[in-house]
C-alpha cells in the first residue's frame, strides 16, 4: 500500500495527435501530478456522460456491468493501474462478494468507466506516475483547476454555430435531442455549456 498513489478523475480533451482518440486526464489525489491516458471514442463518451451526470435513455455496456454485478451482490473494491509498457496503460478491476476477493484484468479506459459508476477509488504506483505524468504549473484559469468534470474540446469545435450564444431554453432543448439521438459526446459538452451560463461552474 505504501507504494500506491490514489488518483481521481479530471477531465477529458480531444487528442491532437490521433484522430479519433481522446486523452483522458487524472490527477494525484493531495498532489500535482497529472496522468494523460489515451482512450478511444466509445470509452471516452462513457465517461463524458457519467462526469457531466447525463442520464442516458438506455444503458450503455459499463452501467450494465455495474447493474449485473450488483444484482449479484458483488462490489468493485477498487481499480489498480499496475503497468506502464510500451506506451499502454494495464490495469487491474478488485471485486467481492463479501466472502470472496477476485482480480480482472482490464482495459485501463474500460476500469475506470466501472469504477466512476460504483464509485471505487482508482490507484497507481509511484514508478508509473513518476515515469508517465507531468506537473501543471499555476496555471489558475485553466478549465481543470475550475472543475473535476472540464472537458476541452478544440477551439474549433462547433464553430458553426456557437452553442456559447445560445438561449438557456434553445441548449436544453439541444440537449434533450442529443440524448435521444444517443450523441452524448456532444451532449456531454452541451451539458458543460449550459452549467457555465447557469453559474454551477
Amino acid at each position: 500500500m505504501e507504494d500506491r498513489v490514489k488518483l481521481t478523475v479530471l477531465g477529458l480533451s480531444y487528442n491532437q495527435l490521433q484522430s479519433g482518440a481522446f486523452a483522458l486526464l487524472l490527477a494525484q489525489v493531495d498532489g500535482p501530478y497529472r496522468i494523460p491516458v489515451v482512450i478511444g471514442a466509445a470509452e471516452a463518451q462513457s465517461i463524458a456522460i457519467r462526469l457531466e451526470s447525463i442520464t442516458t435513455p438506455r444503458p450503455l455496456t459499463h452501467d450494465l456491468f455495474m447493474s449485473f454485478a450488483q444484482a449479484f451482490g458483488i462490489r468493485l473494491r477498487e481499480v489498480f493501474i499496475y503497468k506502464f509498457e510500451d506506451g499502454i496503460f494495464s490495469s487491474e478491476l478488485t471485486f467481492t462478494d463479501g466472502e470472496r476477493q477476485i482480480v480482472l484484468d482490464a482495459r485501463t479506459s474500460d476500469a475506470i468507466a466501472i469504477a466512476m459508476r460504483c464509485k471505487a477509488p482508482i490507484w497507481t504506483t509511484h514508478a508509473i506516475l513518476e515515469e508517465t505524468g507531468f506537473i501543471i504549473e499555476e496555471v489558475a484559469g485553466d478549465n481543470h483547476g475550475e472543475s473535476e468534470s472540464s472537458i476541452t474540446p478544440d477551439d474549433d469545435v462547433m464553430a458553426e454555430p456557437k452553442p456559447e450564444k445560445f438561449a438557456l431554453e434553445e441548449l436544453e432543448k439541444l440537449l434533450a435531442k442529443l440524448i435521444e439521438d444517443e450523441n452524448y459526446e456532444e451532449a456531454a459538452r452541451i451539458s458543460q455549456i449550459l452549467k457555465k451560463k447557469r453559474g454551477e461552474i
